[in-house]
Order: C-alpha cells, then sequence, then structure tokens
C-alpha cells in the first residue's frame, strides 16, 4: 500500500515534490470516474482501502455531441457499481427501445422484458459521476494537465505520470506515483501508443457525426431511440436527452462537405420525418454544428507486449462506431470485470501478478464487448450503404426486423448488450443476409418514379439468372462486412 498523503493545503510546493498512491488513473471520464469509485468502494468493504487519484484536465462540466444514451446493458453495470444514482436529477429520459426508418416507414424495435435505457446530457452524467468519484473514500481528485508518463530509464516500467496542477502557483510537471497506473484519456489518448508499444494499432476512421439539439421535437416513437435511413447519406439518429432537448446526429463521411449546413438543410431535412423539420431549420439556424470522428479501435491484449505498470482503459484502449450507443456499456463492463480482478491481485506493484489479470479480463470482457463491437460496425456498413449490394442488405434488414418475434427480440437484445454472444449475432446477421437473397426474389423492388411517386413492381422470370447473380455478391458481402470484424475480436 501507498504511504499516508499530505493534506493539499500543506503540500510544499517546490520542485522535488512528489506522491505516491496505489492507483493512478488518468482522465475522469466515464471509464475512470466509474472505476475511481468502484475500485474505493470495494476495497474499502474488502478492509484494505487503496489510495486512487483521479487526474482531469478540466474538472468543469464537458460539452459532447456522444456518450448521451445509455443501453439496458449498461444500466446493469451501473447498478453493479452502485452508480445507478448518477442517472437521477440530471432529467435523464428512460428510453424503451429504437424505431428505424427507411422511406418513411417505421419498424418498432422495444427492448425486451421491460429493459429500459437512458438517454442524457453527457456533461451532466459525467459530473454526477465525478462527485460519486470525489465521495469515495481514499481517491483524490486532482485537477491537472498530465503532460508524461514516468518511465524506469533502466526497466522501462511505467512508474507514474507528471502533470501540472490547474491551480495558480503549481509545481509544473509535479510528479505522481503509483504501483499501477491507468489511463482512461479518451479517443483522443495521448499516451495510447507508449502504452501499447509493438501491440499498438491505429484508429480507423469510419466518417463524422455532425451533432445538432433539437428543441421540443417530436420523435415518430416516443422515449424511443430512431434511426433514419436517407438516400445519399449515412443514417441520422436522434434522441430525447431532456425534457425539451432532442439530439440528432447526422453522418458525414470524409470528405466532409464544405458547406455542412447546406448539405444538411437540402439532403437531410428534407427526408425526416415532417415533425422533425421545423425544429431541425431551427436548430441550424440558432446552434453551431458539432463533429465528432467515428473511430473503430479493436482491443488488443494488455500486459504481453505492452509497458509495465500502466493499462488502458475505455476508449483510449477500445472504440467501436456510436451508431448502436453501446460505448458506455461496454466501459462500464469493463469497470465491473477489472474491479474484482485487480482487487484480488496482492501487490499491484509486482507485474507478474498483475499481467495474468490483464489476460483473464481481455478474455472475460469478450462476449460483450465483441457482440457490441462487431454489432455497431457491421450495421453501420449496411445502414450506411452506398453500394447497391449493401443496399440489398440494407433492405434485408429492415424486412427481417418487420417480421417481428425473435427477428426483433434476438437482435435488439444483442444491441442492448442484454444477451453476450457473438455467434448468436452471426446467427442472426446470415439470417438477415439470406433473407435478403429472398426479398431480392420475392418483394417488389422500386424501379422508377411517376407524377412524383416512386412506381414498385415484383422481379419478372426472365431476370432470375441476374438476380441470382446478385445473390451471390450479397452473400459474399455479408461475409467480407461481417468475418474480418469477428475476428479481429476472437483472434488470440
Amino acid at each position: 500500500m501507498a504511504s499516508d498523503m499530505t493534506s493539499s493545503s500543506s503540500r510544499p510546493r517546490d520542485n522535488m515534490w512528489s506522491v505516491s498512491y496505489d492507483i493512478i488513473i488518468v482522465g475522469a471520464g466515464i471509464a475512470g470516474s466509474a472505476l475511481a469509485h468502484a475500485l474505493s468502494a470495494a476495497s474499502v468493504e474488502r478492509g484494505r482501502p487503496l489510495r486512487i487519484c483521479l487526474l482531469e484536465r478540466s474538472l468543469a462540466e464537458p460539452d459532447r455531441i456522444v456518450g448521451e444514451l445509455l443501453q439496458p446493458g449498461g444500466i446493469i453495470a451501473l447498478k453493479k457499481l452502485g452508480l445507478e444514482a448518477c442517472v437521477e436529477g440530471i432529467d435523464a429520459i428512460p428510453t424503451y427501445g429504437y424505431c428505424v426508418m427507411l422511406e418513411g416507414k417505421p419498424v418498432h424495435i422495444p427492448y425486451p422484458d421491460g429493459h429500459e435505457g437512458c438517454a442524457f446530457h453527457h456533461g451532466r452524467f459525467i459530473q454526477a459521476l465525478r462527485a460519486k468519484a470525489k465521495e469515495a473514500k481514499c481517491v483524490e481528485v486532482v485537477e491537472a494537465t498530465v503532460s508524461e508518463l514516468i518511465e524506469c530509464p533502466l526497466s522501462g516500467r511505467i512508474l507514474g505520470v507528471r502533470a501540472t496542477r490547474k491551480e495558480e502557483g503549481a509545481v509544473e510537471k509535479e510528479a505522481f506515483f503509483a504501483d499501477l497506473t491507468v489511463v482512461a484519456d479518451g479517443c483522443f489518448s495521448n499516451f495510447r501508443t507508449q502504452v501499447m508499444g509493438k501491440a499498438a494499432i491505429q484508429p480507423v476512421l469510419k466518417g463524422h457525426f455532425v451533432g445538432m439539439l433539437l428543441e421540443d421535437a417530436q420523435l415518430p416513437i416516443p422515449k424511443h431511440g430512431t434511426v433514419m435511413l436517407v438516400e445519399g447519406s449515412g443514417p441520422v439518429l436522434s434522441y430525447q436527452i431532456g425534457t425539451h432537448d432532442t439530439r440528432i446526429l447526422v453522418d458525414v463521411k470524409n470528405p466532409v462537405p464544405s458547406d455542412l449546413k447546406g448539405h444538411i438543410l437540402n439532403n437531410i431535412i428534407p427526408q425526416l420525418p415532417a415533425a422533425l423539420h421545423l425544429p431541425a431549420r431551427k436548430a441550424l439556424e440558432n446552434d453551431r454544428l458539432r463533429r465528432m470522428p467515428n473511430s473503430f479501435l479493436p482491443a488488443s491484449e494488455q500486459g504481453k507486449q505492452t509497458k509495465e505498470g500502466v493499462l488502458l482503459l475505455g476508449d483510449s484502449w477500445n472504440m467501436r462506431h456510436p451508431l448502436t450507443g453501446g460505448g458506455m456499456t461496454v466501459a462500464f463492463n469493463d469497470v465491473v470485470l477489472l474491479r474484482d480482478m485487480l482487487l484480488d491481485v496482492k501487490n499491484l506493484a509486482d507485474w507478474q501478478e498483475v499481467k495474468p489479470v490483464l489476460h483473464r479480463w481481455h478474455w472475460a470482457r469478450k462476449p460483450l464487448s465483441s457482440t457490441v463491437n462487431i454489432l455497431s460496425v457491421a450495421l453501420y456498413d449496411l445502414f450506411g450503404a452506398h453500394d447497391p449490394i449493401l443496399e440489398v442488405l440494407r433492405t434485408g434488414c429492415f424486412k427481417y426486423f418487420e417480421l417481428g418475434g425473435n427477428c426483433v427480440r434476438g437482435p435488439v437484445s444483442l444491441l442492448a448488450a442484454i444477451e453476450q454472444a457473438p455467434f448468436m449475432l452471426f446467427r442472426h446477421f446470415f439470417a438477415v443476409a439470406f433473407y435478403s437473397i429472398w426479398v431480392l426474389f420475392t418483394h417488389p423492388r422500386k424501379v422508377g418514379v411517376v407524377d412524383g411517386k416512386p412506381v414498385y413492381r415484383r422481379p419478372r422470370p426472365d431476370e432470375y439468372p441476374f438476380l441470382a447473380f446478385m445473390s451471390l455478391q450479397v452473400f459474399w458481402t455479408a461475409c467480407v462486412v461481417f468475418l474480418p470484424l469477428m475476428w479481429t475480436e476472437i483472434r488470440p
């Protein structure tokens, strides 16, 4: 255990000053704040309290356009961490499922068995998590900018961090030492490459979400996440995050249009439900557009080729497309597992004892994280389709949901992180692929427009040879979309 700390008011301010902890956590966001509270509470309960330092560049309320929808699986994890009160008193809105819209036609996808998610302003939720971390025994929350990891010149082990406090007269690059350093500094991590070493993987940029906040907007199905599939663009996602506030996220691929407002006004808003047109136009006029990158970063196992004495957590280590709103759910589940495993480590300074824990953690998280990660990217590839073959799969997916029953219950249980089963996802994805081929042969398809109205007809027998060839392309494309994603998650 680390030695007792001097109170902040009596600390000397000279360049030789340093302070020691059992664990340092860099970043008081979703994962960092939750881990600080969880480790403190559980270690105190076990009678061996850990001294924890939670470092955050700015403790002001953040203003972001993602991290605002928590799936039912995330609510379950939040309760396991004793943090369920964090969604109370922040004007959070319960969510009961999804509504997917294609060509103005909705399909209802409710969460099963009375499960609920939750949507809220990201900043308010973060502040509630930070408040819990501040209340926790043996946790010191420090507003400071971490500039570097302290590395032992002989062994290369990470011994702690150097950080500058956000206060007048602060020591530049003050040393903070710990037996174990946890880096949870988000998607733009400054330390990812240094920590991962040879195991480092670069995030793949899938596009951007452009966000607006609508006032008093009416969604097609209230208190449901709404995914609107529009022509010529990626999916548009919307959900209510407060009594009067509704978030809308527009997918924009690279290169980003130079006139984003014009693109949304002319190409996106006309395809949205009529009830959203006026609120969206008002938001364009009165609010600034904000943009967030949508990246995919598979998790590499830590402890083998990575730096000793340090680990990554949250988006600094593993990212998926935000379309399915699974990021916070994965983070909270990771914290639940990591908390229990780290508490079984007798000496956090002994890397040979920590290393096998990281191996067990990596594989214990796979059932949930792999399911959420694969589903997010696979659904985005289908819903953001501009390729005619992918459009066949997108239409087939929508028709599959229209079947109801287990064709809805199974996929939404996976999306909600209630079920943790990558191979169940495999089964439903390829069921969609085969059903898409059936739809290709049997359902009316758009063949033109007459007097401004689309004209549909069923395929003729003389078109069957071409459709048979197209069916092979559909199946091959499904394999190309899904199997590489699955391999990135299950490979050793």
